[in-house]
């Protein structure tokens, strides 16, 4: 748990470089977005489905990339996912949080109720 709390704590980063060979999937049996880099799993975003959004539980991005901006990248891919499908998001992870605190344009996918809980 120590190791999930730094990660939230860590700078938010801007999307990685367009160059890296990016594959998002949602990869729905295991209820997860996850995030490919020349075809290996770099990073995860966890959710559990609700009936008006997506709970975000944890994201982690694997230690081979850290410190290229994945975090920020899967975390805004899935915001963007969950925008398309008209959801809501509902941010109890902390780096999916520090990251809607960081980017006010996904306001518009978190309700008053969690922006006001999850102090976005």
């Amino acid at each position: 748990m120590e190791k999930h709390r730094r990660r939230a704590k860590e700078p938010l980063m801007e999307p990685a470089p367009a160059s890296d060979n990016f594959r998002f999937l949602d990869n729905q049996p295991m209820h997860r977005f996850e995030l490919h880099v020349d075809g290996e799993l770099a990073a995860f975003s966890e959710y559990n489905v609700l009936k008006t959004g997506l709970l975000f539980t944890h994201t982690e991005v694997l230690p081979a990339f850290e410190g290229r901006g994945i975090g920020s990248a899967i975390a805004a891919k899935a915001l963007d996912e969950v925008r398309r499908r008209s959801l809501m998001a509902i941010p109890v992870c902390p780096f999916i949080a520090a990251f809607l605190r960081k980017h006010p344009e996904y306001q518009d996918v978190v309700s008053p109720e969690s922006r006001r809980a999850y102090r976005i």
